[in-house]
């Protein structure tokens, strides 16, 4: 079971980038799915999450109104759309699938984890 993100890199306060999280193994498609991150010197933290079947989302405070999380069950996908991309968004962002129908804003909710894949925002 495994969860493979994509899709980080280095860009410029304002621009915009498309993280992807493919499922292998298992499709994760009755589960929840989240995105959260980890800033150098921080705890890491719930950024969106979307239920199993794509119809209820839910953001960080930080987030909302820039980032959507949306899911292509058939290619059992995740996705986390960043907009208006700030300094303060640059951190390791990992993907999670979580053992309910619906996401959670916290971590333990969760049982399969991505191996996390950096974004880096300069101002």
């Amino acid at each position: 079971v495994q969860l493979q993100a994509s899709g980080g890199g280095l860009v410029q306060a304002g621009d915009s980038l498309r993280l992807s999280c493919a499922a292998s193994g298992r499709t994760f498609t009755n589960n929840g799915m989240g995105w959260f991150r980890r800033a150098p010197g921080k705890e890491r933290e719930f950024v969106a999450g979307i239920s199993w079947n794509g119809g209820n989302t839910n953001y960080a405070d930080s987030v909302k109104g820039r980032f959507t999380i949306s899911r292509d069950r058939t290619k059992s996908t995740v996705y986390l759309q960043m907009n208006s991309l700030k300094p303060g968004d640059t951190a390791v962002y990992y993907c999670a699938a979580s053992r309910f129908a619906y996401s959670s804003i916290y971590a333990y909710n969760y049982d399969a984890w991505g191996q996390g894949t950096q974004v880096t925002v300069s101002s």
